[in-house]
């Protein structure tokens, strides 16, 4: 405040009569923080004293009008000198004392009172007599900085008020400010009504303002804008709220909720008109200090201020993420469940509720529903006040009945969105593929019904009507990656398959009464690389799994490398073509040697030499290898050398070549297959999978190399340590083999141990073995167009039926009367114990804007599926009359019919998915196709779909018609031009479909007959 010298308005009283209220004025006030003190120099009020003391109108001792000019540091600015002492420099008046002495004796002219606040420091009430002094400017003008002083009593709102008189800011511009420290660290300053001092600002510090962009960014952050230069941005103009949202890694589902809320009016048009402002509350402790309502209007504004193609959210996620850690990082998650929290989240940052009261809650007690219903609803606004609750928040009532002293409880409590089941069938169709026991069938793709809490056991059942094969005679196996991903027992539960697993179902052969003991044999595709892997420091060659994996019945006598290769031969003749007479007849000669060293076998040199001899001597034939391995193992040996094919090019010694491999004894020795009963032989059913080859890794092979080691000090015949090991070489012929058989773990992967009793496998767990094939042998040989084909069975022609359920139902089924599961108990007040109680759900009030969730996600004890039923909902006039308690209206309630605004789409299963949304434009009254930054136009008959999953309903006496018309460029089917960049007219295929990508690459692969 400022006074220019003045004499009193009226004649002062006298001295005494001055001394007197002055004395009684300084008793009599207190320290109160926000008073106003004020700073007097202390000579000037000591001469006054003096003065009125010696009751002497004319005394010399007269004041004069009130000075301070000692306690300047200039007559110019008018700044406080620094360090002044209260008492010696100054004396402190409350404002009534201060305002009498002015009364009486006026003041100097042009000089300012000395106002001061009381400020509440911690543990102490203080006059401020030096208030924080700062340098105000504005975001878009650095350079202009002026000087104010402010009390740390002061709100920060008083400080924008003065900075946009300072520097003339348009009136209605949103504003923020940021305090910048002398480190040059800025911080928002987001709570405009705390005081100086709790913001913590001090003297010396800068506060800059900026004011929202019209296309609703702010200066100081600017979003990257995805396609589009910043000079494009600045000069596009669309529809306001047709406006694509990027995708950040799996953020497909916040795009999908935020799409939706900000094509709902009543919050949208809160949010643009700044409404949020006044009502953002910090002081919360449920809340999130005002910071997710901020960051929720940043990209409301951005979307609607109709300049961008498309938003960067990434402030928006980052700030979920820092209240909801489960949103953090960028895995895929439930849209539902983002718009729980946001709702939840919104509703606390904006309750007009600073203090909430504990209430406690009443039991109905016999009293009307509308009587405990009105309650129900005044109490919950008590707590509860904000936009959130104004839009979304309706009431049910809940009824539990004690099914032993059938107690009622009735109680009404609110919701945000209705949760509604989908009615489940208790049976699923399954595809799988049969592999017949005859080996010219080909596999047959069939579809069965089987019960969904049903066993292993019940597929087989199924499909054993179809096919007449006993039940008993199948074996079921998961293939994945031409392995066995999983081979289940008839016992397991069908729950543990999913619909996207390739399902196979093998017959096995019969097993006939006083029969011997018979093998599951696992039998693996490989082909061998053509060259070695010396990287691993293995002498072995690479393999990689091909073509489809087989199940096979076989007797155990019967598991020795010779009949193993008459059989596999027999099973895959559909596929594998017979050498013709003449290409069998290839023969080779060879000299192998049945001692070799320890350490590597023959040299590279001795080994080259081998191989220059069999090229030179041709085809050989030996004798057939049966019995104990151990006891043969020299021929063996001979025989897997003989292995080696004549061809020039490809003369590299195979996996299973003896004369490298030291432990042959441990691997598959090829028999000398007969020419006729190959051509006899009776070819395999194959079963459908994609050809994906995998490769072992190295430490696979190191391991196994060690293993071999081991195997051949234990088992391969070795000489004295003393002694050079002798060389025996022996000349035989043998017939050359299509493949090799070796024993493998599940993967595939090369086991080195050894069979039982002359076994090619061992039988102390699940056996696998592999055919290896070499590259060439298996291009002349091995047929896979061949090997890919199935025939589809009958009921693979039926179409199915996608099943429609209307939304109705599900609502009728949300309001059924069902029994709470054990893990809920309700403690009934009369029993005086838990009671597994019936509970009924009744709508009772229906808010402006009903979120409905369509509960596709089904989670039971047995199964874990998702529903793909197409819910038929209706686009206007979905009427809830029927389902309110309340059937009569009074005057002044709203009716109950809604219009369809917003649906979020999620497509995909359990795992992974993508999600979009259907949103109704308000201005203009178009629908839109939002997918992530891509935005078409839409027609209503593409908006009802088995991926809806959350629908927005606009109660239609709140729904305002659209004030502009729709766009003339709006197409008759989403594939049309557009005439607006904003909507794209692309189909689009989002970052996060890349696992439903990698998930269909594994399904089946082959041609169909």
């Amino acid at each position: 405040m400022t006074a220019n010298s003045r004499c009193s308005a009226a004649e002062p009283p006298g001295l005494e009569t001055q001394r007197r209220e002055i004395e009684s004025l300084l008793r009599e006030c207190e320290l109160r923080a926000g008073d106003s003190w004020y700073v007097m120099e202390r000579r000037w009020y000591e001469q006054w004293k003096e003065f009125v003391e010696t009751g002497d109108q004319n005394s010399s001792s007269f004041p004069g009008q009130i000075d301070n000019s000692e306690l300047f540091e200039d007559l110019d600015s008018y700044h406080l000198k620094e360090r002044l002492v209260e008492n010696e420099d100054f004396t402190l008046l409350p404002a009534e004392a201060w305002h009498q002495l002015l009364d009486w004796y006026g003041m100097v002219e042009a000089q300012p009172a000395l106002e001061r606040k009381v400020v509440d420091l911690p543990s102490t009430l203080k006059v401020e007599v030096y208030p924080v002094e700062i340098f105000l400017c504005l975001h878009s003008n650095m350079e202009n900085v002026i000087t104010a002083q402010f009390s740390r009593a002061d709100s920060i709102h008083s400080i924008q008020r003065a900075m946009c008189d300072a520097f003339t800011v348009p009136p209605g511009s949103e504003c923020r400010l940021w305090m910048k420290s002398s480190d040059s660290s800025c911080e928002r300053l987001r709570n405009v009504h705390v005081s100086v001092l709790d913001a913590c600002l001090s003297s010396g510090m800068t506060v800059i303002m900026e004011t929202r962009n019209a296309d609703g960014t702010w200066p100081s952050s600017r979003p990257q804008i995805m396609r589009n230069s910043v000079e494009d941005q600045d000069s596009y103009r669309g529809q306001p709220g047709v406006c694509g949202l990027t995708n950040l890694g799996n953020t497909c589902f916040m795009n999908s909720a935020l799409q939706c809320l900000s094509n709902t009016p009543p919050l949208t048009e809160y949010f643009l008109l700044s409404s949020y402002l006044e009502e953002l509350n910090f002081t919360n402790p449920l809340g999130m200090k005002g910071e997710i309502a901020e960051a929720y209007a940043d990209v409301i504004k951005q979307m609607w201020s109709g300049r961008h193609y498309s938003v960067v959210p990434r402030v928006f996620k980052t700030k979920v993420g820092h209240f909801a850690s489960q949103f953090l990082g960028y895995q895929q998650h439930d849209s539902q469940e983002l718009l729980s929290f946001l709702l939840d989240g919104l509703h606390e940052d904006l309750n007009r509720v600073k203090n909430k009261e504990y209430i406690e809650l009443r039991d109905a007690e016999g009293r009307p529903d509308q009587e405990v219903a009105e309650e129900a609803w005044r109490n919950h606004r008590r707590r509860n006040d904000s936009v959130i609750v104004d839009t979304f928040h309706g009431l049910f009532k809940s009824t539990l009945v004690c099914p032993e002293c059938h107690k009622v409880s009735v109680t009404f409590d609110p919701f945000c969105y209705l949760s509604v089941p989908l009615p489940v069938s208790k049976e699923r169709v399954m595809e799988v593929f049969f592999v017949s026991l005859d080996p010219y069938a080909k596999p047959a793709q069939h579809r069965v019904v089987v019960p969904k809490a049903g066993k292993v056991s019940d597929l087989c059942s199924a499909l054993s009507e179809m096919t007449s094969v006993p039940s008993t005679q199948m074996v079921v196996a998961d293939v994945f990656n031409h392995r066995f991903y999983k081979i289940y027992s008839a016992d397991e539960c069908l729950s543990c398959i999913l619909d996207r697993d390739d399902i196979f179902v093998y017959e096995l052969s019969v097993l006939e009464e006083q029969q011997e003991e018979r093998v599951l044999l696992a039998l693996y595709l490989r082909e061998r690389s053509h060259y070695r892997d010396y990287g691993s420091g293995s002498s072995s060659y690479g393999t990689s799994l091909f073509g489809h994996p087989l199940l096979l019945s076989v007797p155990r006598s019967c598991c020795s490398r010779e009949e193993l290769y008459k059989l596999f031969l027999q099973r895959l003749t559909r596929y594998v073509r017979p050498p013709d007479p003449s290409e069998e007849l290839e023969e080779e000669e060879e000299e192998e040697e049945l001692y070799k060293t320890q350490t590597n076998g023959i040299s590279d040199e001795e080994e080259q030499e081998e191989e220059e001899e069999e090229e030179k001597a041709g085809p050989s034939q030996t004798q057939p290898c049966c019995g104990d391995l151990s006891a043969n193992s020299q021929s063996d040996e001979t025989a897997a050398a003989a292995e080696r094919r004549p061809d020039v090019n490809h003369a590299q010694p195979s996996l299973d070549n003896g004369h490298t491999e030291p432990e042959s004894q441990t691997e598959p020795v090829t028999p000398s297959g007969d020419s006729s009963g190959t051509t006899d032989a009776e070819p395999p059913a194959e079963q459908p999978h994609p050809p994906c080859e995998t490769t072992e890794e190295e430490e696979e092979e190191e391991e196994e190399e060690k293993e071999e080691d081991k195997q051949e000090e234990a088992c391969s015949p070795s000489p004295p340590a003393n002694e050079q090991p002798a060389k025996r070489k022996a000349c035989r012929k043998r017939r050359k083999s299509l493949f090799t058989i070796q024993a493998v773990n599940s993967n595939g992967t090369t086991e080195r141990g050894t069979g039982e009793g002359g076994s090619a496998v061992s039988f102390s767990s699940q056996p696998y073995v592999a055919i290896d094939w070499d590259p060439e042998m298996k291009k002349r040989f091995y047929n896979e167009n061949e090997a890919e084909k199935y025939v589809k069975h009958g009921s693979m022609e039926v179409p199915q039926q996608q099943t429609t359920v209307q939304l109705q139902e599900c609502i009728e089924l949300f309001t059924t009367v069902e029994t709470l599961e054990e893990e809920n108990p309700w403690y009934c007040p009369v029993c005086k114990k838990h009671q597994l109680a019936t509970k009924k759900l009744d709508l009772w009030s229906l808010p402006e804007v009903l979120i409905i969730h369509l509960k596709r996600f089904s989670y039971t004890k047995f199964t874990r599926e998702k529903l793909d039923s197409i819910v038929d909902f209706p686009l206007r006039d979905l009427d809830f009359s029927g389902c309110l308690l309340r059937k009569s209206l009074s005057n002044g309630e709203p009716p109950s019919r809604y219009d369809l605004i917003a649906v979020s789409n999620h497509y995909g299963g359990l795992r992974d998915g993508h999600y979009t949304s259907y949103a109704w434009n308000k201005d203009n009254g178009q629908w839109y196709y939002f997918d992530d930054s891509k935005v078409t136009y839409a027609r209503e008959d593409q908006i009802v779909t088995n991926a809806a999953y959350v629908l927005f309903y606009h109660r239609q006496d709140r729904i305002r018609t659209p004030s502009l018309p729709p766009p003339t460029s709006s197409p008759a089917a989403s594939s049309s031009s557009s005439t607006q960049p904003a909507n794209d007219i692309t189909s689009c295929k989002d970052d996060d479909d890349a696992e439903l990508g990698a998930a269909s690459s594994s399904a089946a692969s082959m041609e169909t007959d």
